[in-house]
């Protein structure tokens, strides 16, 4: 008996994953080739777009995050905010298609842009803003608890609030991993001067952390066992 294909949900598309996916318009939304100054567009724009796509849903899990945080709900946190790290760093990994665009290519295209940055993504800014609600929806759950962030430093499996403090550190570092090479991109592809002020501007976002205090309790004081690096050291 011949199974039937034909699509059952409503929207444009010949199947019902075209339809679902909105491939129509998701493949619609580079630009044509009639319309690039430079091949290398598409290359550009899908990096971008798959982006935005990834701080999205980061953006979605984080808020979750927050509130099964608030209710408690410290197993659900944690693995929320998992998700939301891997996000980052998928984000991260792609910025290797880079590689494939010489900054003479980078030029071509630039005018195609406009004035155009990252710093005006709308995901990133989702990002940032509910990293902070996390931030305080954390420390508000340690003062109810009685727990000094300074107690954190010495990662226990066994207890909650020690595992999610790892995750907010995990977390922490792959947004930072992923500011470092995208400062690296815009100096290897964008031509950028290293001490011109977008690349420093660049760098500094890089050492920004969201929980600052978390970072402090895994420091060794001077002099203590296995303190074998020098201050300053990462």
């Amino acid at each position: 008996m011949k199974q039937d294909h034909s699509p059952v949900l409503p929207g444009d598309g010949a199947t019902d994953y075209a339809r679902y996916m909105r491939l129509d318009t998701l493949l619609d939304l580079q630009r044509r080739p009639a319309e690039m100054l430079h091949r290398d567009e598409l290359l550009f724009q899908v990096v971008h777009q798959s982006t935005e796509l990834w701080l999205k849903l980061a953006a979605a899990e984080l808020t979750e995050a927050v509130a099964r945080l608030r209710a408690g709900e410290l197993a659900a946190t944690e693995s929320l905010l998992a998700r939301a790290t891997l996000g980052i760093r998928l984000v991260t990994d792609q910025l290797e298609m880079f590689r494939h665009l010489s900054p003479a290519d980078f030029q071509a295209m630039q005018p195609a842009l406009g004035r155009g940055s990252g710093a005006e993504s709308p995901g990133w800014r989702q990002v940032q803003g509910t990293s902070r609600q996390l931030a305080r929806a954390f420390t508000e759950h340690l003062a109810a608890q009685g727990i000094e962030p300074a107690t954190l430093g010495r990662p226990d499996p066994a207890d909650p609030v020690q595992r999610l403090a790892e995750a907010l550190i995990e977390w922490d570092e792959r947004v930072s991993l992923w500011r470092t090479r995208h400062h690296r991109v815009a100096l290897r592809v964008g031509g950028h001067d290293p001490g011109g002020p977008e690349a420093t501007m660049l760098a500094k976002l890089a050492g920004h952390r969201f929980f600052p205090e978390l970072w402090r309790a895994r420091r060794k004081p001077s002099g203590a066992p296995g303190d074998e690096f020098p201050a300053g050291h990462p």
